[in-house]
């Protein structure tokens, strides 16, 4: 796996290390190493993932964080970095309220005109889709160790949309593949919320 350019790393602070430590170790294991995201692989091998660290205490604050990684994100290159994980294990624990907070996320990337360039996925430790129960195991294909907003190029998931015959198939083999793996395989991979191990 090659290093990531020193510029997708700026800013990290040795207590940054644990929540990035432990984001990595998932995005191998289960996006990656599950295949839950056919994308994700090149950006991960090449090093082209900009994992940072929101300290934030509020959504204020938080949401000051997430504009500057956007405008960070849309300044760089996609050879350098090609998207941006942003960690806030401080804030939005409860999924509602996390849930609630992406209509935040999307308005500042209207206002900081990023509309059709970058677009915010979403990823938290209590995901939980529409109809589903809590413990429903294909909950897991959202389920990051903390809360963490996904800043991704649209150009990028348009080319990956258009190289795929029906992209909805990956949702539904998501879940085959989590149904399969069941809740005792999810744990077995290593993946959950750092507080919870």
């Amino acid at each position: 796996m090659t290093e990531p350019n020193p510029a997708i790393t700026a800013g990290v602070t040795p207590p940054d290390l644990p929540y990035i430590g432990a984001t990595r170790r998932w995005v191998e294991r289960a996006v990656v190493g599950l295949n839950l995201c056919p994308f994700a692989r090149a950006p991960f091998i090449q090093g082209r993932i900009r994992y940072a660290v929101s300290h934030a205490r509020d959504t204020d604050t938080l949401l000051d964080d997430l504009c500057n990684e956007l405008q960070s994100l849309a300044a760089a290159d996609a050879a350098d970095c090609e998207t941006t994980l942003l960690i806030h294990p401080h804030v939005l624990a409860d999924f509602l309220d996390y849930n609630d907070f992406l209509d935040v996320a999307d308005a500042a990337v209207e206002t900081l005109k990023l509309d059709g360039v970058l677009q915010v996925a979403s990823f938290h430790p209590h995901y939980q889709f529409a109809d589903t129960a809590p413990d429903d195991v294909e909950n897991a294909t959202n389920r990051s160790p903390w809360p963490t907003l996904h800043l991704l190029r649209e150009a990028s998931v348009e080319r990956a949309a258009e190289a795929m015959t029906d992209p909805d198939e990956i949702y539904r083999r998501n879940i085959d593949t989590l149904r399969k793996l069941g809740s005792e395989g999810w744990e077995k991979l290593g993946v959950r919320e750092a507080s919870d191990n």
